[in-house]
């Protein structure tokens, strides 16, 4: 009940009063949705972003993709992914697609993402998430109209460009989706609202050099999933812009500080805490993700992230609540 009442009050007092509380000396969460809030609405839809919204987010995370035809759309795989994706004739696709950048628009539209494929490893993992059915791949630009509706005036977003090295035939090459992105956004006037990520940090570096006013967010994960640092590979990393793990004293902190980077978002299985107090030491702000259970969420928001990135924002904003931490990117 004491959690209900805070937050019932903190509604009320409007973003011009958590400004002035934060003003006042409390201490500041960047809360994100990651996209959108997988764990409740379909992953990277509008109704998952508005979800998000809803349930009081600082900023919504997402994923962009640009298509043969040139536009941008919302979507984290390079290809339509089977365990959420139906065609026009409602059949779950058997295997991935080809590259969105392979396709045009139009013919993305086609596809519905609104439900996650019964009995696949995906529906365990995301049990509360609600279908949505008819939901399609969502252009930028809709998102971008979301944020920009009365009451939403609050609301940032995190773009992440997405681009693998190893596959590079499959998307837009770094310099020309960077600057489609930066276009897109400046041509909304939304530079102040949003910041622009990767793991392929060489979209990062032309975004540094031809947008220096929207921020750029450094992504790393060292795991089997993902290692775009390649700590222990002799010949370094391909994902880093040259920047390498060896040369700046065994530490990723120094290598995004190196790079001009003044954000690091890291994933949870990788960050300590004093990794965390190193980055932090030198200048860099740090979010981890993608958080989603209430002990992890605890551990992070007690050693003093910047920003929490979870598929569940309904779990992660009562325990901000309760800490006296002010939502806001």
């Amino acid at each position: 009940m004491r959690t209900l009442k805070r937050w019932t009050f903190l509604r009320g007092i409007g973003c011009a009063g958590l400004l002035s509380l934060a003003s006042m000396g409390a201490l500041a969460l960047d809360l994100q949705g990651h996209r959108g809030a997988r764990g409740l609405a379909p992953e990277n839809s509008i109704a998952g972003f508005e979800r998000a919204i809803r349930l009081g987010v600082s900023r919504l995370e997402t994923d962009a993709a640009v298509t043969r035809d040139g536009v941008i759309v919302l979507h984290h795989d390079l290809t339509l992914n089977p365990n959420h994706t139906r065609d026009a004739q409602g059949r779950w696709l058997d295997q991935p697609s080809k590259p969105l950048h392979h396709m045009d628009w139009a013919d993305i539209a086609t596809y519905d993402i609104g439900q996650i494929k019964p009995g696949s490893r995906y529906a365990s993992q995301f049990p509360d998430q609600k279908p949505v059915d008819g939901t399609r791949v969502p252009r930028l630009s809709a998102l971008f109209e979301l944020i920009q509706r009365p009451g939403h005036q609050h609301v940032h977003l995190a773009i992440e460009t997405k681009l693998d090295p190893r596959r590079p035939q499959d998307t837009l090459e770094p310099l020309p989706f960077a600057t489609q992105l930066v276009d897109a956004i400046r041509k909304a006037g939304l530079q102040q609202r949003v910041q622009i990520m990767s793991f392929d940090w060489r979209t990062l570096q032309v975004v540094q050099r031809i947008a220096p006013e929207i921020p750029t967010v450094y992504l790393t994960a060292q795991q089997k999933f993902l290692d775009n640092i390649a700590a222990a590979d002799p010949a370094g990393s391909i994902w880093t812009a040259g920047f390498q793990f060896r040369q700046h004293g065994s530490s990723v902190p120094r290598m995004i500080k190196a790079a001009g980077g003044t954000i690091w978002s890291v994933f949870h299985g990788d960050l300590d805490e004093a990794q965390l107090k190193e980055a932090q030491a030198l200048g860099l702000k740090v979010l981890v993700w993608t958080v989603n259970d209430t002990a992890g969420m605890s551990r992070w928001l007690d050693l003093k992230v910047d920003g929490l990135i979870t598929d569940r924002p309904d779990l992660a904003h009562p325990l901000v609540l309760e800490r006296g931490l002010v939502i806001q990117p």
